[in-house]
């Protein structure tokens, strides 16, 4: 399988613009990458919606799970799928249902769905797939250099230290 490759561009414009993001495949459990993912995103100013079945009414960082993407009110920009390849299409055609398409479906690291992809891009929605948002933000925003990596962006922009104390860099 060809290895997928997005434009810093078209990530750094997702991860601006698309503000309210639901989240297929949350956890509660600290040991899940998608709780991680999850308290980060909101850390960093986005309003993210937790959606899994199993967990519906229960909290995840005081926000209330949601059973469905159906049961979410109003719209959302972006669709984040933390579930298995297979299971991407069934979200994907759950994604075409709504009232309002939202502008992105994201999959996350390891899931990759072409025939999904397809179908969502025909939509007219923009899909990365095999990628994560908070590493993306981290590499674009250069927090991620914090720890030593190499995030391949310079920048000249002091980080703001937030209320909580933590260092942020916006994009």
């Amino acid at each position: 399988m060809t290895p997928l490759t997005y434009p810093d561009t078209l990530i750094r414009d997702i991860l601006t613009n698309c503000r309210r993001i639901a989240m297929v495949g949350a956890s509660d459990n600290p040991a899940r990458p998608s709780f991680f993912v999850f308290k980060y995103l909101v850390a960093r100013g986005f309003e993210v919606i937790p959606v899994n079945p199993a967990r519906a009414g229960l909290l995840l960082h005081g926000v209330p799970f949601v059973a469905s993407l159906a049961d979410i009110e109003g719209s959302i920009d972006m669709v984040d799928v933390f579930r298995g390849s297979e299971a991407a299409m069934g979200i994907t055609d759950e994604v075409l249902a709504l009232p309002t398409l939202p502008r992105v479906l994201w999959m996350q690291l390891g899931v990759r769905n072409d025939e999904a992809a397809a179908k969502a891009g025909a939509a007219g929605m923009t899909v990365v797939m095999d990628r994560c948002p908070k590493i993306e933000f981290g590499r674009l925003t250069g927090e991620a250099s914090w720890q030593g990596i190499n995030s391949r962006v310079l920048s000249s922009k002091r980080p703001v230290l937030a209320k909580d104390g933590i260092q942020k860099r916006g994009l």
